[in-house]
């Protein structure tokens, strides 16, 4: 029952790096707002897994993954709490997050999308549950802590899993090393949302007020 699913892939390496990142990020910001540890734990659990959670619900996926795989839990619970005990030692936490939260976002948009191809979903629909595998967990994250989803601020964010899904994608029609161009995909991704934060690239705002009717 505890036992991880069999699995080689790239993509089930980078899951299990993503779930534990996820859950770090979690705990960064449950301590920006002075949660209790287990609230800590909770809050990893859900930034690690509500986006799957979400996605499988959508598509009508069962069981969900982490009822499948229960250790899911442990890992993104646990790796909120160790981040609890390291995190005083850890300097630069803001990089810290932004790294970690980059790579949460590319792995599960991949992973999201994978899991829509494998149901015979059509390209939009894998896309879609990609973005909202790669998203939901951060917003949901953020919204509990109070804050502004990373989503919703300036910096490429949802831009950067559509056009991840998108290259990722490309592998399902066409004879292409799988492993190669998940890592590929995952190189990219990365790049994309970091150097977005770093020079500050942004979508164009809609900027409406009652003084321009």
């Amino acid at each position: 029952m505890w036992s991880l699913p069999p699995s080689d892939s790239v993509l089930h390496f980078l899951s299990l790096v993503a779930l534990t990142a996820q859950g770090m990020t979690a705990a960064l910001a449950a301590g920006r707002r002075s949660m209790d540890w287990l609230g800590v734990c909770f809050l990893g659990c859900i930034t690690a897994l509500g986006g799957g959670t979400l996605r499988d619900l959508f598509l009508g996926h069962y069981p969900l993954v982490w009822v499948a795989h229960p250790i899911y839990l442990a890992m993104s619970g646990g790796a909120a709490f160790i981040t609890i005990l390291v995190a005083r030692l850890v300097h630069r936490l803001k990089v810290a997050f932004i790294v970690l939260d980059a790579i949460g976002l590319v792995v599960f948009t991949m992973a999201g999308c994978d899991v829509a191809w494998q149901m015979d979903a059509s390209l939009p629909i894998v896309i879609v549950s990609g973005m909202v595998t790669g998203c939901a967990g951060g917003v949901l994250r953020d919204v509990l802590c109070n804050d502004v989803p990373l989503l919703f601020r300036s910096e490429l964010y949802a831009s950067v899993s559509v056009v991840t899904g998108l290259f990722y994608a490309t592998a399902f029609g066409l004879n292409l090393n799988a492993e190669l161009w998940t890592i590929l995909t995952f190189v990219l991704g990365i790049s994309f949302r970091l150097l977005a934060v770093r020079y500050k690239r942004e979508m164009p705002k809609f900027v409406f007020t009652e003084d321009e009717r």
